[in-house]
């Protein structure tokens, strides 16, 4: 009995940090030669500081042979790419005002956010 009440605990323990406490990896542009791991359901790292007003170039590479891993979308800049697997894929992002903007698989479990400003 008591190792099922520990059991519980530990579960609503690890719910609570996956949905309220869980703060994405970051990148900011700039920091290196940073490259967009798509593996294991997810996008690594899934923020990404861009400057305001400049054009950037993003890199994914996609290392999960998931078909919903396959396609990145980003909506709000209307930009539909195909991810090769285990090849680099560039991906020019215009200027952009200030603001967040979201990327995602078509299924949208694989989830990002780019911030400009």
């Amino acid at each position: 009995m008591l190792f099922i009440n520990i059991a519980g605990i530990a579960l609503i323990a690890l719910i609570v940090w996956w949905f309220w406490l869980y703060t994405p990896q970051q990148m900011k542009l700039g920091e290196g030669d940073w490259v967009i791991a798509v593996e294991n359901g997810t996008y690594s790292p899934s923020r990404i500081n861009v400057p305001e007003g400049k054009p950037v170039e993003l890199r994914f590479l996609r290392k999960d042979q998931s078909p919903c891993s396959e396609t990145l979308l980003i909506p709000d800049l209307e930009i539909s790419e195909t991810l090769p697997f285990n090849k680099l894929k560039q991906i020019q992002i215009p200027a952009l005002e200030p603001g967040e903007y979201d990327f995602h698989c078509q299924m949208q479990m694989y989830r990002g956010k780019i911030v400009a400003g």
